[in-house]
């Protein structure tokens, strides 16, 4: 079932938002044509729950300071 993947993705990825965020992008980028697409997002679950999907992104840039209009 999905939700023991989802469960099983948890491990390496403890916020949700994140984890569905990192799903949705790599069902995107690893879907095939003529293939359901849940079983893309199976194939997902199954990797994220094998390594961390994060461990080689690259850290968010911090945002410019903003200056006072004054």
């Amino acid at each position: 079932m999905r939700s023991d993947l989802v469960f099983a993705a948890m491990t390496h990825v403890s916020n949700r938002y994140i984890l569905t965020r990192l799903a949705a992008t790599a069902t995107r980028k690893l879907h095939k044509p003529n293939t359901r697409i849940e079983d893309t997002t199976n194939d997902v679950l199954m990797r994220f729950s094998r390594m961390d999907p994060t461990a080689n992104a690259e850290p968010l840039q911090q945002p410019a300071t903003l200056r006072n209009a004054a």
